[in-house]
């Protein structure tokens, strides 16, 4: 596995940093998850539980080892000390200036291991008027902007149901700089500090707007192209009350979704009056269920599908025959579940079964 040799100590808890180590994990590194000997990572006792422990610890935390260590107690801090002489990287997600105060920040840790790839998680970064600050995914996408593009025209801004700040601003970035942070490391011999802020990627995520914004006016709720502002990308209710998600942005999309529902001339002009068109669109779309639609908008290859709920998602061929559900995690009491999948190349996968997570205090 690419990662093999590689010993990662994880200090981290919930989803953002366990999300990061599990990928690590995959890829063939060494995992060690540090928790605190009282309760863990509290994630451990989220429900739903299966044989007392959380599915949800369960599905993020595969193929670790476990360690508990007394942070607040000097012979704790000693042990991660040593354990961090003979690691290549550090994972920890805690308030900035925490780790410092325990007498284990960058400056320590280096001088034990110059070789050390040290990854800080928060959620506003290590320095600026927010870095001492609480928060979850819902609060890094509300104050950077993010959140307030969604919702309808003039409307509220609507909560997400999956967590972009924590894994596309936290895990994802987390993973990508800890292999460049190693393979700088391979060219100089030297390790490095990294500083990952959840609130920081939410700009990169918004790139649309916010590239529109440098030369007109940024937009707000519901406005944006991408966002509800352009008939092109809609969800478009059925009469059975399910959505259309309707994507067809470029010109020759757009043409062959309107002869598929059998829109009007007037309205194919989508620019001159956008609410005339978006109106047009869902009186046509609300006269057929999503069972009649979909056969048609498939036909028409014209960025146009059914919104479809995750369990049917589950079952649908296209996913179950690229192996997105092909492995399963050993889980306590000889069940198990199946893994979650993540986007790592098959080229990099094996077919062993994911090794369970682990239980508290065991190594």
């Amino acid at each position: 596995m690419p990662l093999t040799g590689i010993r990662v100590l994880d200090l981290t808890r919930l989803l953002p940093g366990p999300f990061c180590t599990m990928l690590l994990a995959d890829m063939g590194a060494d995992v060690v998850k540090v928790e605190d000997p009282d309760q863990g990572d509290y994630m451990r006792w989220t429900p739903p539980l299966v044989d007392g422990q959380s599915v949800l610890f369960n599905s993020l935390n595969r193929n670790k080892k476990s360690v508990t260590l007394n942070l607040k107690a000097e012979q704790g801090r000693d042990l991660l000390l040593r354990l961090a002489v003979g690691a290549d990287v550090l994972v920890e997600g805690n308030r900035p200036g925490v780790m410092k105060r325990l007498g284990l920040g960058w400056e320590t840790l280096s001088e034990r291991n110059p070789r050390l790839v040290m990854c800080s998680i928060t959620g506003y970064g290590q320095d600026g008027p927010f870095a001492a600050r609480a928060g979850h995914d819902i609060n890094y996408m509300a104050t950077a902007g993010g959140l307030g593009l969604n919702g309808s025209r003039g409307g509220p801004a609507v909560p997400l149901s999956v967590q972009v700040a924590d894994i596309g601003g936290g895990s994802f970035p987390a993973v990508l700089n800890i292999l460049l942070g190693l393979r700088q490391r391979d060219l100089t011999g030297a390790g490095c500090h990294l500083d990952i802020a959840m609130a920081d990627a939410m700009f990169t995520f918004a790139w649309h707007a916010f590239a529109a914004g440098q030369v007109g006016r940024y937009p707000g709720s519901g406005e944006a192209p991408l966002a509800g502002g352009s008939p092109r990308y809609q969800l478009y209710p059925t009469r059975d009350g399910k959505l259309v998600a309707c994507a067809a942005l470029e010109q020759k999309f757009w043409l062959a979704f309107c002869a598929a529902i059998g829109l009007a001339a007037p309205f194919i002009e989508d620019d001159r009056d956008p609410a005339a068109t978006r109106a047009a669109v869902a009186a046509l779309i609300a006269a057929r269920s999503a069972q009649d639609w979909r056969p048609v908008l498939a036909a028409a290859d014209c960025c146009a599908t059914i919104v479809v709920p995750l369990e049917e998602a589950l079952r649908d061929p296209h996913f179950v025959g690229r192996g997105l559900f092909a492995y399963e995690v050993a889980a306590q009491g000889g069940k198990a579940m199946t893994a979650l999948p993540v986007p790592i190349d098959r080229a990099f996968r094996d077919g062993r079964i994911r090794k369970a997570a682990p239980t508290l205090d065991t190594e």
